[in-house]
């Protein structure tokens, strides 16, 4: 058996309960692909892209209804042996990758303070652009179920808001575009258990502006909140779970505000009309 076959074939075996299992069921659940839909799968040269790609490529031949896929990498400014990294793994994982390259590394190397946002937004701007000219109504994105807990407490801990990473989202500036996350019930951990198991090398964060930081001793308040969850891991090994599950759960007769649609929305709003809808029995003062 080849090396491409024997690792395809560990995802949907080895690894059916960890990875396929969870993808399949984030697709079902949250809706993320429908017929005839054509999917950018965005491969940024990690093993969270490249094993989405793998996912996608595989649900592409046994779904029951038919899309079409593209597998697309960016290439933002990659030096030679992160490039050349990310062709042979395409290569070894037999993915039938299309490359476009961008300046982005140039622009925001230039930029002062930290240019993660912008740089961010740039990317997305031209995956979504170059996925558009393919002909795909939607791109496919390597999240995972660590980086929706992330993405949760660093809005509270750092944003003092909550919001959290979605299954899916559409595009405001590329109509009919949609952006999905395939990946959003699958754990980091048995993503890492799979490039291991089966000895493969993928690129970290190629950021110039990231190496530059932590060669210097800094970090990000997303490493800083991936060390938190570990620390409260230790303490509930279900600590992550249940910060997951809460987006999910919000009572809303307990939330002071929220926002939807563009405008702010106060607990004080209806808080008179409830208590005269339930008879002037208001809940007592504890």
């Amino acid at each position: 058996m080849k090396k491409s076959e024997e690792i395809e074939t560990g995802i949907f075996k080895k690894y059916r309960r960890k990875i396929w299992i969870p993808f399949l069921t984030a697709v079902k659940e949250y809706r993320l692909i429908q017929p005839e839909d054509r999917v950018a799968v965005c491969i940024s040269g990690g093993k969270d892209s490249m094993l989405t790609a793998k996912c996608m490529q595989h649900l592409q031949k046994y779904s029951e209804f038919p899309f079409e896929a593209e597998y697309l990498v960016m290439d933002p400014g990659y030096n030679e042996e992160n490039r050349r990294r990310i062709e042979e793994n395409a290569a070894l994982l037999n993915l039938p990758i299309k490359i476009f390259e961008t300046k982005i590394y140039d622009i925001v190397s230039r930029m002062e303070g930290s240019p993660c946002y912008i740089c961010a937004r740039m990317r997305r701007g031209h995956l979504y652009k170059n996925a558009q000219e393919l002909g795909c109504n939607k791109i496919a994105l390597g999240h995972h179920f660590d980086d929706v807990v992330e993405t949760t407490l660093m809005s509270m801990l750092y944003g003092a808001e909550i919001k959290t990473m979605m299954p899916k989202l559409h595009s405001r500036n590329y109509p009919g575009m949609e952006l999905i996350r395939p990946m959003y019930l699958v754990h980091e951990a048995d993503i890492i258990s799979w490039r291991d198991s089966n000895q493969l090398s993928f690129i970290r964060c190629a950021c110039r502006f990231t190496e530059n930081c932590e060669l210097n001793g800094g970090g990000s308040k997303r490493r800083e909140t991936k060390e938190l969850v570990e620390r409260l891991r230790k303490i509930n090994p279900g600590i992550d779970r249940n910060i997951f599950h809460s987006v999910h759960n919000v009572n809303l007769d307990t939330v002071l505000g929220y926002r939807s649609g563009g405008k702010t929305h106060s607990f004080l709003d209806d808080y008179d009309r409830k208590e005269n809808k339930n008879g002037g029995a208001g809940n007592p003062v504890r």
